[in-house]
Formats: C-alpha cells, structure tokens, sequence
C-alpha cells in the first residue's frame, strides 16, 4: 500500500538534473537487492518488428515494522521485528513503444502458488508452498515476490521497487499532496464487529491530502467494504497523482526538488539492476511520456477461494489468464492509440527454428496434467491422452508422468531442459498444433516435457485461441483510466458519519 511513494520517485528523477557529487550523494541513498530469488519459468519476450519489448516492473508496499517510524505510522509494536509481507503488489507494464501503460494489482489475500525460494541475505531455503501472496516477502525477499508473480502470470519481470509505510508520508510530502474525492463522510476506525482502522477522517467531497493522511487513504480497507475496493482507492490517488505531474511544473523550485529527490532515493529499494540515479532518469523518462488517457488501472480479475470464501481469493481461471496473455503479447488495455501503432507492435519474432537432436521415434516425451486449477479439478486422465496424440505423431516414447499430482498451468507448455532439446521441443509442440511461444526453456524438467494446461481440457486437436484486442478487458477487472477525473469513492455504511 505504499507503491505511490515509488511510482512518483521514478518520474521525479526522470527530470532531476544535479551535480555529480550530488548525483553520488542519491546514488548513496538507494538501496539494492537481487531481482530475482525463487524458481521462475518466465520467458524474456523477444522484440518486436522495430526492435522494441516491453517493460515490466514490480511495486512491492512493505508493511514492514522494523523501524520506529514504521512503527509510529503503522501501530502493531507487537509485529516489529517479524517478516515482512507485500501487502500491496502492483506490475506496471509499459509497453514496447512507451506509448501505454497497464497497471495491475493483486489483492493481498490471494492464495497462489509460491516457488521455491532462497533469502539471499541469510541464505535460508524455503520449500514451495501454497498460500496467500503478501507472505512471498518473508520467504526470500522482493525476489521470491517477483518469481511468485512470474509464475502466476508468465509475465518476465524486468526489475521491482519496494516502499514502507515511512517512505508513502516523504513522497506525500514532497509533491505538495494529491487530491482524492469521498462520497460520503468517512471515517476508518475501530467498530464493534471489526478492530483496526487506518484513521482516516474526511468529509464527503475532494480533498487534497498529505503528511499522514494519506497513507492513511492508501492503507484503509474497512471503509471501502474490502481489500480490492482498497486497490481500487489506491489506483484513484496514483491516476491524481500523475495528472498533478503532468499538470503542474512542480519541479522548478530548486529547494522543492532537492526535497523530491532526496525523498525519493530515501524511500526506495530497487533491484540491482536499476539502482542508479541514471537508470532511475531513463526509467522515468519513459513514464513521463505516457499520456495519461493511456494509462489504465487494473485489479487482477479473482473470485473467492473455495477454500475460504469469505476471507481469501483465487484467480478467476480464463478471466485471469486473458489479462496475463494481453500483458504477454503487449496488447493495450485502453482503446486510445492508433489502430496502425497497435499492430505494428504486435508482430514480435518468434525464436529460431532448430533442427530436432533425435528422430521422433527415439525421444522421451514426458506428459503431465495440469488442467486443474485452484476451482476446477483436473482432468482424469488428461495426460494419458494427450501422449495418445503424440503416439499417433510418431513419438512412441511419450508417456503419461503419473507421479506429477496437484499441478496447474493455465496455458498448455512445452518445457525442456537445455538448448540441445530446443529443437525437439519445437518439433513436439509443432506436432501438437501449439504455438511456438508454448516452448520454454525450464530448469525443472529433465527432458522433454508437455504440461497440459486448463486451455485444452478436452479433445485431441489443441483449441485455436483467440486473440485479444486492444481494451478488450475482463468485466471484473475493475478498470480505470488514467484521465478519468470523475471517480469518487463510495464509503462502506458502518464507516459512515
């Protein structure tokens, strides 16, 4: 919940011009951590037709206790010193043209899958596991966030950015506050029903918040009704927030935008990868450059766990994957830009054809199903029948992994271990009728390997799938555009005064 703070650190360096000491001085003031500290099967996307791919960064708001101001502003003294968790996880997608931007949030009460990971500070290893996706920070850092989310979405992730609750009141500070609307009187505090509260207190209308309050506004949950009505307030001060930038030239008082950058580089800590004041300027460059009507807020589209209906969520199936596929494949999710400049950049380049290292008749397929998902049961089956299709392709090795249980794919892969099998890969998946974007290099297969996903539950012949086109979102992706100024949140009844 404390994402803002670096999304407006990137755009203020993006236009920070300083001296080199100076420069030094906030190059000093960032901290670093690997990108990446868990098992990951997440492809890197070729470049498209003019040489462009997209990028993808990973917000992480850390309700991390361990300082006293962290405590002061967060209360639960009695959590201090315990693992953090990523209470707000955000991916911003920009496109490979610049010209788009997609953000997308994960409500923190999402149970996924989390790979195995290792804290690359103390060196522990933690086994994978089943649970909800804001306990990924604990079990190995921003790095096991970040290969948590490739593994969900199949998205590659090109750096991550953390903030805590002490950086949110800095960057509040520095930019002068941003503006934000009630529609109602609302008042987050402790009920007879529900304890806690972030204390925010409005009254109906718009408001122009800073200084505590407005972690306050990004932290309340009770008074909106829930926590992805939460993401929804928090994608409403983001878009405020980018408009004010665009808007205003806040950056030419000297004395305010030494306070912007110093705030900035306090707040944050990046991935290796990007922690320079220079590739912070390169990164921002490129933000500033989006045009707010093509910038669209997103909440990932979820329905509640089967498990715990009333508490916890779980991807909603095709609604989800169409969201990840549109990341994927750089497709849009407004309908602003021109029909022309959509196409052109879709026409990313395939990898290379190779020539297969063995006949068809000599190679080890292994198949596994994995059709199941966390609200669908797998498939009986399902794997026995899609190396039937092989066999009649002439692979008379391939063969059902009746040891793979409990495995869930939502697109059908072709796995394979090391660039000696690439091209037997390639061949199998062309013999199946998948796409060639199905093969990806894994190091958690031996050889060969067809994971059947919940895409082709049925039949022998792999389902042609749709493409989605620019804007073309899920209903329940809750979405909202960067140059919508009219959005005002509604106050939950109880929360009401």
């Amino acid at each position: 919940m404390r994402w803002s703070a670096t999304v407006l650190a990137v755009v203020i360096l993006g236009t920070a011009g300083a001296g080199y000491l100076y420069l030094q001085h906030l190059n000093g003031n960032i901290r670093k951590g690997e990108l990446l500290s868990g098992d990951s099967k997440a492809k890197k996307p070729e470049p498209n037709a003019a040489g462009q791919t997209p990028m993808n960064i990973l917000l992480i708001g850390s309700d991390s206790r361990n300082s006293d101001e962290d405590v002061k502003l967060g209360g639960a003294r009695e959590n201090r010193g315990t693992p953090p968790h990523a209470d707000v996880q955000m991916l911003i997608h920009l496109s490979a043209d610049r010209k788009s931007a997609a953000f997308v949030s994960v409500p923190r009460d999402t149970r996924v899958d989390i790979p195995r990971c290792r804290d690359p500070k103390t060196g522990q290893t933690y086994a994978p596991v089943n649970a909800l996706i804001n306990t990924s920070l604990g079990r190995g850092g921003p790095g096991c966030t970040v290969a948590t989310w490739e593994n969900l979405t199949k998205v590659y992730i090109d750096h991550w950015m953390m903030v805590d609750f002490a950086g949110v009141v800095d960057m509040a500070d520095a930019i002068g506050g941003v503006d934000v609307c009630v529609k109602e009187n609302v008042w987050d505090r402790p009920t007879p029903d529900q304890p806690g509260g972030s204390g925010l207190k409005l009254r109906a209308g718009t408001w122009n918040i800073q200084h505590e309050q407005a972690l306050q506004w990004l932290r309340t949950r009770h008074a909106w009704g829930s926590d992805p009505l939460r993401a929804r307030a928090q994608h409403m001060y983001l878009n405020s927030m980018f408009r004010k930038l665009k808007k205003e030239n806040v950056f030419t008082d000297s004395g305010q935008l030494m306070d912007l950058a110093e705030a900035a580089t306090k707040s944050l800590q990046v991935s290796r990868e990007l922690g320079s004041v220079k590739k912070l300027y390169d990164l921002g460059m490129q933000l500033k450059s989006v045009p707010t009507d093509r910038i669209t807020m997103t909440t990932m589209p979820w329905v509640p766990d089967p498990e715990a209906p009333k508490e916890h969520a779980v991807p909603d199936g095709a609604n989800a994957e169409k969201m990840w596929q549109m990341l994927r494949d750089d497709v849009p999710f407004d309908k602003n830009g021109k029909a022309d400049a959509n196409a052109k950049k879709k026409t990313a380049s395939a990898a290379p054809a190779r020539t297969p290292s063995v006949p068809a008749g000599q190679l080890g397929v292994l198949v596994q199903n994995a059709t199941g998902d966390s609200t669908t049961a797998p498939v009986p089956l399902r794997a026995k029948d899609v190396a039937g299709v092989l066999a009649q392709h002439g692979y008379a090795r391939a063969a059902a992994d009746t040891s793979a249980t409990g495995l869930s794919e939502s697109t059908t892969l072709v796995r394979y271990p090391s660039a000696a099998l690439e091209g037997d890969a390639q061949a199998v998946a062309k013999a199946l009728g998948l796409p060639a974007s199905s093969v990806t290099r894994s190091t958690g297969v031996s050889g060969v390997t067809v994971v059947v996903g919940a895409d082709w539950r049925t039949g022998t012949s792999y389902p042609k799938q749709s493409q989605p086109k620019a804007g073309d979102l899920p209903s329940n992706a809750d979405a909202i555009n960067g140059a919508d100024k009219g959005q005002c949140m509604p106050v939950y009844k109880p929360y009401q005064w």
